[in-house]
């Protein structure tokens, strides 16, 4: 600036002189400093504008980039945190010492009961008799031994049980492989599934859910080991006949339970089945008696020289309802629910991949569930208006408000085991008319089943017959026999050829010792073993499935004709009728009038179903459910499979194991009304 004052300075001429000279050169270095000042900013200016400019485009180049984050970004984000945190979490539970959790639960949830082992263990009980364990359906492990291409790599890889891997990466192909011949119920050509042999065949269904782990173990504290514990797996999609015929399953638990007792100084076994496994179990005790080649030939003192105790857990003796569900429209409680939620994700519309008619059609191939059918007819389940349980309410609280006051219940209907509409399942019998269904010829396909993914049985039937089979309203016990006969004839005439459900007139008559009736106990006796104690072990306080309102399904030509109906609701006036499934009591899955009445009044002393007057002993364990998350399952749950972690279901075990009889744990325990109900069944004993 002072550069351009003094240009405006007056143009006069003055004398040079020295001053002026070294004037002329201050302001020549003036000048030449201010250019290179002036230099100096535009260089600076350029920088920073260049860092602006630079950062502008950094910012662009930011926003670009936010603008392409996608969806899957933030998925695979998500998905990536949540691994992390799964893993480090995994990482200190494995690295902490096993006291912290224990103590941690302690303190929110107070002491925790020394497990039973342990407390026995102290008291100085022993291993003493052999223990048998025998699984029940789907429990038991099974393994590939050949299979077709798409099973290529699987060779001896657990198709059922574990992680259930294939499953997910191949359905089709392990849907495939899990069916069996659908004419003679033993293997497809080319495909060879057998059980998993040894304690880890059943000790848990998947990683972290326990069948007999617990038990096991309790067993392993006061001494128990392989050598005198044994797992009497099988292939349990078989019928009980087809498992010795393919495997020889009841040979090797005949030679094993032989073997027990002589390396254990004589000491009988103490054999515990579960849930199907009871059924399979008194198959078996009638095969072993018989003569070969029909059975097993060791004489009928057999059981008498080497069984000491049976402890059915959650037996089916008399059938579930739950499985004419599973077989007439594939579907049960959770399932009902979920449909209802969902209605078309488990049908054809989502994925165009058919579960249901998928695991109808594979389930339809597995024999065995036809041994839970219900026996006994209408004499054991009730008619259209009556039934053993009469007046039962499931609401908790108010069943033991009224527990002793029948008067003040709802009569159920539990005989009308399939009622088509909630009004029919309610009124009076003379209310309605029946169309019998029987008559009406299946003519016309009710689809074009070439344009059907899964063909089922329903492919064959026609309009008119889904509609005479809802015009017939009611089924019991009886009729739902002609029922699935009618809608699945193949699937029947198997289970006709190796199971029964009706009641013996004479238990004398030749036909009765074939084996079909054997895992019947309303037409076969009880072996002739009078100091063998039999019990009958299952949770009491859940409602269970018992009978059902069902509605003709008009979703898709494809589907399954029939489906619950799930807006069926009872409201406070009918607290057993929710979502279209009537509730009795029993362990969630087997009722109690099943589990409990054979030895509250078929086996009860000597009858014609109990010649030898074997002692029968029913144990009844009320359901808790657990306190707290940190609780697991629960140690007093009376759920079909949680029972097993029961802490008295196990003491109760480990006692008789140890030699004691059921006087020494303190006679019979009945919280439910097995007894009143049972007096209400008219059956010739």
């Amino acid at each position: 600036m002072s550069f351009l004052r003094r240009r405006k300075a007056p143009s006069t001429p003055s004398p040079p002189d020295d001053s002026d000279h070294d004037n002329n050169n201050n302001d020549d270095s003036d000048i030449n400093n201010n250019d290179k000042d002036e230099n100096n900013k535009n260089i600076v200016d350029k920088e920073r504008k260049t860092r602006e400019e630079e950062e502008e485009e950094k910012r662009k180049n930011n926003n670009v980039k936010k603008k392409r984050w996608s969806c899957l970004d933030n998925c695979w984000w998500f998905v990536g945190g949540v691994c992390t945190v799964w893993w480090f979490l995994l990482f200190l539970y494995n690295a902490m010492p096993r006291s912290i959790p224990q103590y941690v639960t302690e303190v929110i949830a107070g002491p925790m009961p020394d497990p039973p082992g342990i407390k026995l263990a102290k008291e100085g009980l022993k291993a003493n008799h052999p223990v048998v364990f025998v699984p029940g359906i789907v429990t038991c492990g099974l393994e590939l031994w050949e299979g077709q291409s798409c099973a290529d790599g699987l060779f001896r890889k657990r198709l059922w049980g574990g992680t259930f891997g294939e499953l997910y990466k191949r359905p089709l192909c392990w849907v495939k492989h899990m069916s069996l011949d659908n004419e003679t119920g033993l293997d497809p050509p080319g495909i060879r599934i057998r059980p998993v042999s040894g304690l880890v065949a059943a000790d848990y269904f998947a990683p972290g859910y326990f069948v007999w782990a617990v038990l096991i173990a309790n067993l392993a504290r006061i001494g128990y080991e392989e050598k005198n514990m044994y797992m009497a797996s099988y292939d349990w999609r078989l019928s009980f006949q087809n498992t010795e015929v393919r495997d020889q399953t009841l040979s090797r638990m005949k030679s094993k339970i032989e073997l027990m007792v002589a390396t254990n100084g004589g000491k009988k076994v103490v054999v515990i089945p579960h849930s199907m496994g009871t059924l399979y179990f008194l198959h078996f005790i009638k095969w072993v008696e018989a003569a070969a080649p029909m059975g097993g030939g060791g004489g009928p003192d057999w059981c008498a020289r080497h069984i000491k105790s049976v402890m059915n857990i959650g037996g089916p003796f008399l059938g579930v309802p739950k499985t004419l569900a599973s077989l007439f429209s594939m579907e049960a409680k959770d399932i009902a629910i979920a449909k209802a939620f969902a209605p078309h994700f488990l049908d054809s519309d989502v994925f165009h991949f058919q579960t249901l008619q998928h695991l109808m059609r594979m389930t339809r191939t597995w024999d065995s569930t036809m041994s839970m059918i219900p026996k006994g007819g209408e004499t054991i389940w009730g008619g259209l208006d009556w039934s053993p349980e009469g007046h039962y309410e499931c609401d908790s609280k108010q069943h033991h408000k009224d527990h002793h006051n029948s008067s003040s219940m709802k009569n159920m209907n539990y005989g009308r085991i399939i009622s088509f509409g909630k009004e029919v399942a309610k009124s009076h019998s003379s209310k309605f008319e029946r169309l019998d269904f029987k008559g009406v010829l299946k003519g016309k396909k009710h689809v074009n089943a070439s344009i059907c993914d899964v063909w089922t049985e329903y492919h064959e039937m026609g309009v008119e017959t889904v509609k005479a089979i809802e015009n017939y309203k009611a089924f019991t016990a009886d009729s739902i026999l002609d029922l699935l006969y009618f809608v699945a004839p193949k699937m029947m005439k198997r289970g006709d050829a190796h199971f029964s459900h009706g009641i013996a007139d004479d238990l004398n008559d030749p036909k009765y010792k074939h084996y079909k009736y054997w895992s019947n106990p309303l037409a076969t006796t009880l072996p002739n073993a009078p100091d063998m104690e039999i019990y009958s072990m299952y949770g009491v306080g859940i409602p269970t499935e018992r009978a059902y309102v069902y509605k003709v399904n008009s979703d898709s030509e494809c589907n399954i004709p029939f489906k619950i109906d799930t807006s069926a609701d009872g409201g406070n006036e009918d607290s057993c009728l929710r979502g279209g499934i009537y509730s009795a009591d029993g362990d969630e899955t087997v009722p109690v009038l099943s589990s409990g009445f054979m030895f509250a009044k078929g086996w009860r002393g000597k009858t014609r179903f109990n010649p030898s007057g074997i002692r029968t002993y029913i144990r009844e364990y009320e359901h808790s459910p657990p306190a707290n998350l940190l609780e697991g399952r629960g140690t007093q749950s009376g759920a079909h499979v949680d029972i097993l972690g029961n802490f008295a279901l196990i003491e109760d075990i480990i006692r008789v194991a140890a030699g004691a009889t059921c006087e020494d744990l303190g006679g019979e325990r009945v919280h439910s009304d097995i007894f009143k109900w049972s007096e209400k069944i008219n059956l010739k004993l």
